[in-house]
């Protein structure tokens, strides 16, 4: 391929990569952006950071790792940092010396469910500005299919054709499927997809993670392919937790015990199992499905099972502030003069991450009932959040509340026996939204006690 670049073939990418003189930027450290620039650095490239955040930059390379609820990634940085790899704020002279460029920028929605690619866009008009000819762009943000050609690649050659792809630069994607809390395990362990304007640029980006992760990788015809497998993936675990969820919402009219029948059905070899909870949060899912419908819109395409999957999904935080108004009722407690506990204010398990709770939701329509709240979460102590300060004592914030609802599943409240409840509370309601507590050690030790799709 004729490019102005320090890489005109495999062979002089892999000799970069193999003499560390190959040097990556990686725009956006934030959650999966840090992890990710950590491996490459880690790898012995070097490697810079580039966000927006000033404070965020400082903290980094005042040596204060940000993610602490990251497990092994604080190791990597204290190896790393300042070393192979530092943080800035300086997009432009750190573009001029990059040959490398990674894209890990959020993708949220707005507030009428459409994706928000602000950030994606802003980035192009600057590559198109600032980047050296020859550079390799490669975005690990999740998009829908067709954004990287319809949209990125027109903004980065900018209306002048300063640059055209697959001839002054190269364009692809690697998109990133690591869970928060399991970013270290997964980028060890899950495939990699690749996709790219062409063959060469795809086996360029393979030669690239191959050097950085021991992983699978799998090479895709193009951009929108990749992104579609993405897509695909997580908007299908979004469409089988709604039928978990709309299953325990019947199961509750039916007396049966959701979980029992989904411990029963995992046995069978071909049944994905999922669990009903108070709603599905984060980053990825809900956007992903946003995704999804808003590309299928533009194609005149309903994608019915889809929405209905988000309607169910977004209506569980409804169903649970019902449990605790149904839950008071039942021992005469006045709304008004009630307390409520919420546990776990983060959208998954042991991370430190508040995007699209579904805590968010139970709170304000508690607040609209007139109730008063409190919130516990180990990774969320002392502080405000949602507009509600958070309690640093679990034992004493028990004491003071009228009843107890368990939003997040984190370790702690795993732990957490009947009898705790019994000993601080006068009449100890509970609802558990996540099956974390033994409903029939509950029941027996006098527990007020409501579980999500328990059938109770």
């Amino acid at each position: 391929m004729s490019l102005n670049s320090k890489f005109k073939t495999i062979e002089e990418f892999k000799k970069s990569l193999d003499t560390y003189t190959l040097h990556v930027s990686v725009i956006g450290i934030g959650r999966i952006g840090l992890p990710t620039a950590l491996s490459f650095a880690d790898s012995g490239l070097h490697t810079i950071g580039i966000d927006i955040n000033t404070n965020l930059v400082k903290m980094i390379n005042s040596g204060d790792f940000p993610l602490k609820d990251e497990p092994g990634y604080d190791l990597i940085f204290n190896k790393v940092n300042n070393k192979q790899f530092s943080a800035t704020v300086d997009i432009k002279s750190t573009l001029e010396q990059t040959d490398v460029i990674l894209l890990s920028l959020p993708t949220p929605m707005d507030n009428a469910n459409v994706p928000d690619y602000t950030a994606l866009k802003s980035v192009a008009e600057q590559l198109h500005d600032l980047m050296k000819e020859g550079t390799l762009v490669i975005v690990e943000s999740t998009v829908e299919p067709s954004f990287i050609e319809t949209e990125f690649i027109p903004i980065v050659e900018g209306i002048d054709k300063k640059f055209a792809a697959d001839k002054n630069f190269l364009i692809g994607v690697c998109p990133e499927t690591a869970n928060p809390g399991e970013i270290l395990k997964d980028f060890k362990k899950l495939p990699r997809l690749v996709g790219a304007t062409s063959d060469f640029t795809s086996d360029l980006i393979m030669e690239l993670y191959k050097h950085v992760f021991p992983v699978d990788l799998i090479k895709m015809p193009n951009c929108k392919t990749a992104n579609a497998v993405k897509l695909t993936t997580n908007v299908f675990r979004d469409i089988n937790i709604a039928f978990i969820n709309e299953l325990s919402l019947l199961f509750e009219k039916l007396s049966i015990d959701t979980f029992t029948v989904l411990e029963a059905a995992k046995t069978k070899y071909n049944f994905q199992v999922h669990y009903p909870g108070a709603g599905v949060g984060g980053p990825c899912l809900p956007v992903n499905s946003y995704q999804m419908l808003n590309i299928a819109k533009k194609y005149s395409s309903d994608f019915k099972i889809v929405r209905t999957s988000r309607e169910i999904n977004e209506y569980m935080p409804d169903h649970v502030v019902d449990i605790i108004v149904k839950g008071l009722n039942s021992k005469n407690r006045p709304l008004s003069n009630s307390t409520v506990l919420i546990l776990g204010i983060s959208y998954k398990p042991n991370v430190k991450d508040i995007q699209l709770s579904p805590a968010e939701v139970i709170i304000k329509k508690l607040q609209s009932l007139k109730l008063n709240v409190k919130i516990y979460d180990p990774y969320y102590k002392s502080t405000t959040i949602f507009d509600v300060k958070t309690e640093d004592d679990l034992s004493k914030a028990v004491t003071d509340s009228d009843a107890i609802v368990i939003v997040t599943a984190h370790d702690e409240f795993k732990c957490l026996e009947p009898d705790f409840f019994v000993s601080k509370m006068k009449i100890p309601i509970v609802i558990d939204a996540r099956g974390v507590i033994d409903i029939r050690a509950a029941k027996k030790a006098g527990i007020v006690f409501y579980g999500l799709g328990r059938g109770n």
